[in-house]
């Protein structure tokens, strides 16, 4: 299909159309050579992470923040959530020093008015509270509200690191977007338990090394789930897109309409309550939560927030290595391969081997070994992809103190003074 024709927005769209577009839009292939990055940051008082702030003093951090010039791309989150998006990076280190950058200028900001940023996964004090009254977040707060409270928890309580990488090569090999598809759904799962910071919700240990994960895989009955891994990859996003229910139907004045039930296939087959458009259906893509969300590139949402003030570079540094350098990425896959066999048929996050890696962490035997051989790997790699000695060493720091003991950051905190 013609690029053109990938791109070009029309007023109303058809089922064969909407598929066509999907299977052109999300995987566009060729050597992979940019990285990003997506960091969301509980925000708290500087004096005590406990203490809830105030919504007059987010909004007043975020109008400051506002008229700081960044490179990155700054949001609010739901629940006043912090998030700063990277540009596409020429390379690792090119992100990492861009991030970093405006990191601390957002940090010196935030100092100045008493507060801070914190890396967890998950808010271990306080309830999920919506700072943003907007339609979407009204409508997704409704949606998820006929599942359960894991979606409020999800919007206002989480924060994670998620990494962006090139799709790869249509052509097979270690790192063609078939191969690159099917690896971030195995060593997805090493990537949970060994980044887990999330053991405590409301000042109690929940059972789970990553209590985001576990939020996450029951925001929805759908659409947070991964596609089937046996079927070609743009088929399969096609077929989930199409058949996953509609969370919201916007309109320009007044609330949006959520529907119960409706797939996108549906309202494109029927109409009702409008016709979809182009518009429609790319804003249906950005309420789809799969572990692993192509948009033309691979974004690895499942890893949550890090502790310290550079702690996300680390898992940022090993997907990239893993993925981008091709002896690491043979590495890797031939190292993941055989979790097929624990994750079953089921899809991630909700087969036994996601649940394992949230549930446990590095706890896990299965896990921990292949930890041990993708970080080595990645160590090996990162050289070889131009990451800097510092990196390589906080990378090399974090497996020592973690991966080879088999624990990840969550054992940190889930001794700590909280409620049993």
């Amino acid at each position: 299909m013609p690029e053109g024709d990938c791109t070009e927005r029309r007023h109303q769209i058809g089922e064969t159309e909407v598929e066509a577009l999907l299977r052109c839009i999300c995987f566009k292939t060729g050597p992979p050579r940019t990285t990003g990055v997506e960091l969301e940051w509980l925000v708290h008082e500087l004096r005590s992470p406990r203490l809830p702030v105030s919504s007059d003093r987010l909004e007043e951090a975020y109008h400051a923040l506002r008229a700081v010039p960044l490179q990155s791309l700054l949001t609010v989150e739901p629940g006043g959530q912090l998030e700063l998006s990277s540009l596409p990076a020429s390379s690792l280190m090119t992100c990492i020093r861009s991030v970093s950058t405006d990191l601390d200028a957002v940090r010196g900001v935030l100092r100045g008015l008493g507060l801070a940023l914190s890396g967890l996964g998950q808010d271990p004090w306080h309830p999920p509270r919506r700072l943003l009254r907007k339609p979407r977040y009204d409508a997704m707060e409704a949606h998820f509200d006929r599942t359960g409270p894991a979606g409020r928890a999800m919007m206002c309580s989480s924060a994670s690191v998620q990494v962006c990488l090139d799709a790869g090569y249509e052509e097979p090999g270690p790192l063609g977007h078939g191969r690159r598809w099917r690896m971030a759904h195995l060593l997805g799962a090493v990537l949970v338990a060994a980044f887990a910071n999330s053991p405590v919700h409301r000042g109690r240990r929940t059972g789970w090394r990553s209590t985001r994960q576990a939020f996450w895989a029951e925001i929805d009955p759908v659409r947070a789930l991964a596609p089937p891994l046996d079927e070609e990859p743009r088929a399969a996003w096609a077929t989930f897109v199409l058949d996953a229910p509609v969370m919201c139907i916007r309109a320009d004045e007044g609330p949006w309409t959520v529907p119960d039930g409706l797939t996108f296939r549906e309202w494109v087959r029927t109409g009702e309550p409008r016709p979809p458009t182009r518009e429609d259906l790319d804003y249906h893509m950005t309420t789809l939560f799969p572990p692993v969300r192509p948009r033309g590139h691979l974004e690895l949402r499942m890893i949550d927030a890090q502790p310290g003030e550079s702690g996300w570079i680390v898992p940022l540094a090993v997907t990239a290595a893993l993925f981008d350098d091709a002896e690491a990425a043979e590495t890797a896959y031939r190292t993941v391969k055989p979790l097929a066999e624990t994750a079953g048929l089921r899809p991630a996050p909700r087969n036994p081997l996601w649940i394992n890696a949230a549930r446990y962490g590095l706890a896990d035997p299965e896990l921990h070994s292949a930890a041990l051989a993708c970080f080595a790997a990645a160590v090996e790699a990162l050289p070889r992809i131009g990451a800097s000695a510092e990196v390589r060493d906080a990378v090399v720091a974090f497996t020592d103190r973690y991966v080879a003991r088999g624990l990840s950051p969550a054992d940190d905190l889930y001794w700590k003074d909280v409620q049993p």
